[in-house]
C-alpha cells in the first residue's frame, strides 16, 4: 500500500490548554516513573475567535524511540512552562503557534452501551512557538487551518437542511502513518464541490480514492429551549454544543486507481479492514473492564479506554 496522506496544519494563537507532566503510574510498564506530556490545546485561527482547533497530545515522551531527544516535548513543554493564552492574557499577548499534527479517531464504547462511538480529533505533533506572528499565512487564508487528506469515499448524500444552505455529506476513510483505517466525515458546501461529489456516483460498490484538501472549522452553536412551568414564568435552557468539520476545497482532477500495486490493492484493503476489526475488539474489551471496575469502585491508572471518468473500485465497504 502507497504511504496515504494525512496532514494537518494550524496556525494562531494559543486560545487554552490543558498540558500537564505525567509520570507512567504501571509499576508493571517498563516505562515506570518515567515523565510523559498529555493534554490538549485549543489555537484560535484569528482574532473574532470564531474558529478554535483543539489538537489532543496522549502520550509524548522526553526521548523518541532511538533514544534522541524528542523535539515534540521540548515544545510542549515550553508552553507548559512559559506559554500565554487568550482567555488568561489576551489576544495580543497569547502565544503564536504552528502545528503540524494529524487526522485520528477516538473510538469507545459508552458505559451500557453495545453501539461504538467514533469521533475525529487532531492528535500530536510537532508545536513552533512562532515570535513573529507576520510570518503566519494572513488571517482567513486556508493554510492557518488546512487538511490534507488520501481518502476512500464510499456514500455521498445531499443534505437540504430547513434553514441555510444545502451540502453534501461524504463518508469513508481516511489512514494514520501505519496505514491504519479511520473512519472520516467530511462536508462540501461549494455548488461546484456539491455537484462534483454527487456526480461521482459514490458507493460501497463504486468507491473513490482520491486526495482531499480543505478548512478545518470548528465552530460553538448555542440552541435554546423554553422550558414552560406550572406557575410562574417559563425559563430559557441555553445548550452550547461544539459543531467540528472538515470542509473540503478541492480535490485531485483525477482520483487514484483502485486496486493498483502502485496505491492499494485488493488484498491490502481487506487486511485493513481486519486489523480494525481487531482493533475494535480489544477496544470493547478494554472498555467492559474499564467500566466493570468503576462499577465495583475499582480505579484504573490509565487513561479509559473529476472530468476523467472515475476508476470502478471493486471493494465492498
Amino acid at each position: 500500500m502507497r504511504k496515504n496522506y494525512n496532514q494537518l496544519s494550524i496556525e494562531g494563537k494559543i486560545y487554552q490548554s490543558t498540558l500537564e507532566i505525567r509520570t507512567v503510574q504501571n509499576t508493571g510498564s517498563a516505562n515506570y516513573g518515567k515523565e510523559y506530556i498529555t493534554g490538549t490545546i485549543d489555537v484560535a485561527t484569528s482574532p473574532e475567535l470564531d474558529n478554535i482547533i483543539t489538537v489532543h497530545y496522549t502520550y509524548v515522551t522526553t526521548l523518541t524511540k532511538n533514544g534522541s531527544v524528542n523535539r515534540a516535548y521540548a515544545g510542549l513543554k515550553q508552553i507548559i512552562d512559559s506559554g500565554k493564552t487568550v482567555t488568561t492574557d489576551g489576544w495580543d499577548e497569547a502565544t503564536t503557534v504552528r502545528i503540524q499534527t494529524n487526522y485520528a479517531v477516538n473510538d469507545f464504547y459508552p458505559q451500557g452501551q453495545e453501539e461504538l462511538v467514533t469521533s475525529p480529533k487532531n492528535e500530536g505533533g510537532f508545536v513552533t512557538i512562532v515570535s513573529n506572528e507576520k510570518s503566519l499565512h494572513p488571517v482567513g487564508d486556508i493554510n492557518r487551518n488546512k487538511f490534507t487528506l488520501d481518502v476512500i469515499l464510499n456514500n455521498v448524500t445531499e443534505v437540504v437542511p430547513e434553514e441555510g444552505e444545502s451540502y453534501a455529506k461524504i463518508e469513508g476513510i481516511a489512514f494514520d502513518y501505519k496505514n491504519a483505517i479511520l473512519p472520516i466525515t467530511l462536508v462540501a458546501r461549494n455548488k461546484a464541490a456539491i455537484e462534483y461529489f454527487v456526480g461521482l456516483d459514490i458507493s460501497k460498490n463504486n468507491p473513490v480514492y482520491t486526495k482531499v484538501w480543505g478548512k478545518i472549522i470548528n465552530t460553538f452553536v448555542t440552541t435554546e429551549k423554553t422550558v414552560e412551568s406550572a406557575f410562574g414564568e417559563a425559563t430559557v435552557d441555553t445548550v452550547q454544543r461544539r459543531v467540528r468539520e472538515y470542509v473540503i476545497t478541492g480535490a485531485n482532477p483525477i482520483p487514484y486507481e483502485m486496486g493498483s500495486e502502485d496505491t492499494i490493492t485488493v488484498e491490502e484493503f481487506k487486511k485493513a479492514q481486519q486489523d480494525r476489526e481487531v482493533y475494535l475488539a480489544e477496544v470493547k474489551r478494554k472498555s467492559e473492564e474499564y467500566w466493570a471496575s468503576q462499577s465495583a469502585g475499582g480505579n484504573f491508572s490509565e487513561a479509559a479506554p473529476a472530468k476523467a471518468a472515475v476508476p470502478k473500485g471493486g471493494f465492498n465497504f
